[in-house]
């Protein structure tokens, strides 16, 4: 029996870097486009994920895509120093195959397409075996996409000029990859199987029906143009998708802001994965405090310390024992600073009008979360693409300015990060970045609007997945 509605099934890596935007892509398939959509969940920590809000329903979820919780993977006889967090990833992703499988295989209405991220190629044998369309959703930029696509096609003797010589990387119609972006994928052996794997996985990605990216025709007009001159997959931006205001999370802060004048104060966090060294700890607090600006401060405990259960409640309570941070600290910025321990609601905060500023490590959902808020950003990338998105912010776009890179281990100094936070919230550098980041909160909403880029592009998949289903439907 087949439905008369598109179903579309998605497939979410572990991560909240990868579920975060799958999600707001499904809730967009299913708000905007009426089609029935299921998210299958991949985790090695259920019990965790489980319990975020972020996979909670509210009892109206009429307008929500279904949750799929696949089976918990163990992977720990994986672990180790030498194995990498993406390592991690993919095998996790790959040993949930079978799951996957069997859940597709029980559904009464089965999905017209299936969508996944680059770590979920495996998948789309699934969807082959259903006669189901393929999509790739790429949550990252349409540059790193590009440089993606274009690894296979690259002579392996001008990856080793760029690795040796620190040449940059020419990719066709983009701009150059330089070796400060540091890539990973390219310090690897072509014989590497960790390597070949990636290959094939973008291999398998320029096969599929097209490659949904989280960007928008406007904010990368070369990029995207040079994707669909060199590329045969077709490319659909359909961004930006960021999680929408969801009041009641993080109401200390929120009063905590609610008392601070109009964009005054500096947002810091490094992402869900990011930390710093105790150095750099300390460093950033002695800028944040030389710099005389309001601050909230995400404070993740730093790489050195194990001391975790002396981690603080929120705010500056005088009685936190924080050992890491430079000695009266928390006395000295009381009045002008909030710590908040792990996490914070990032969205809420970063729509505050007082906030004035985010001091990021450069991530694709974080990037898209501040420019869809107005507000301009302090670049501070600390791993995988993230070097390549600060180059993007800063040189391209205009919309930050970088903390001034250091070499190797060295920590970046209180007097740069003072520098930064003033010329960001205080200095006419600032105020030039909040004009370009108004333009870019204004082209970000016309892409979204109705007959806007991301609008038609998203459009466009949709009519294809209708098209699709009408032809099974019909028997031919």
């Amino acid at each position: 029996m087949e439905t008369t509605m598109s179903h579309i099934a998605l497939l979410a890596s572990p991560g909240m870097g990868h579920l975060i935007p799958v999600l707001e892509l499904a809730k967009h398939l299913v708000s905007h486009q009426s089609f029935k959509v299921t998210v299958f969940v991949v985790a090695t920590d259920h019990a965790s994920l489980a319990n975020t809000h972020l996979l909670q329903s509210p009892a109206d979820s009429g307008d929500l895509p279904d949750i799929v919780l696949l089976p918990f993977i163990d992977v720990s006889d994986i672990g180790g120093p030498s194995v990498s967090f993406i390592a991690t990833i993919v095998i996790t992703v790959l040993r949930s195959m079978p799951f996957l499988r069997s859940e597709i295989s029980k559904m009464e209405f089965r999905p017209t397409a299936l969508v996944v991220d680059l770590f979920g190629t495996d998948a789309l044998e699934i969807a082959d075996e259903y006669n189901m369309l393929k999509f790739v959703f790429i949550a990252s930029n349409a540059w790193f996409l590009a440089v993606m696509l274009c690894t296979p096609e690259i002579d392996r003797k001008e990856i080793d000029e760029h690795v040796k010589n620190r040449k940059p990387l020419h990719i066709p119609g983009c701009k150059p990859i330089k070796f400060e972006h540091n890539l990973e994928v390219f310090f690897m052996d072509a014989n590497d199987p960790f390597y070949q794997g990636y290959v094939e996985a973008i291999n398998k990605m320029s096969l599929t029906d097209g490659i949904l990216v989280n960007t928008w025709d406007e904010l990368e007009p070369t990029t995207l143009k040079a994707l669909r001159e060199t590329k045969k997959v077709p490319i659909y931006p359909i961004g930006p998708l960021v999680r929408p205001i969801e009041k009641g999370f993080g109401n200390e802060i929120i009063a905590w802001l609610d008392k601070q004048p109009k964009q005054s104060v500096i947002y810091v966090s490094f992402g869900s994965g990011g930390t710093l060294s105790a150095q750099q700890v300390k460093e950033l607090a002695w800028g944040l405090e030389l710099s005389q600006q309001k601050f909230v401060w995400v404070l993740r405990p730093p790489i050195e310390n194990d001391a975790a259960g002396t981690f603080l409640a929120l705010g500056n309570g005088s009685d936190a024992t924080l050992n890491y941070l430079p000695d009266g600290f928390l006395v000295r910025t009381q009045d002008r600073g909030l710590l908040v321990p792990m996490w914070a609601p990032q969205v809420e905060v970063l729509s505050h009008p007082s906030i004035g500023g985010f001091l990021t490590h450069c991530g694709w959902n974080s990037t898209m979360e501040s420019i869809v808020n107005g507000v301009p950003m302090i670049a501070w990338p600390l791993y995988a693409e993230r070097k390549m998105n600060a180059s993007m912010l800063t040189e391209d776009i205009g919309a930050s300015i970088r903390v001034m890179a250091v070499e190797s281990d060295a920590a970046v100094g209180r007097e740069e990060i003072r520098s930064v936070v003033r010329k960001i919230l205080v200095d006419r550098q600032g105020r030039n970045i909040r004009s370009r980041i108004k333009e870019l909160k204004d082209s970000a909403e016309n892409a979204l609007a109705k007959g806007g880029s991301s609008y038609n592009s998203m459009s466009q998949v949709a009519n294809i997945c209708i098209q699709h289903l009408k032809t099974k439907a019909s028997g031919a």
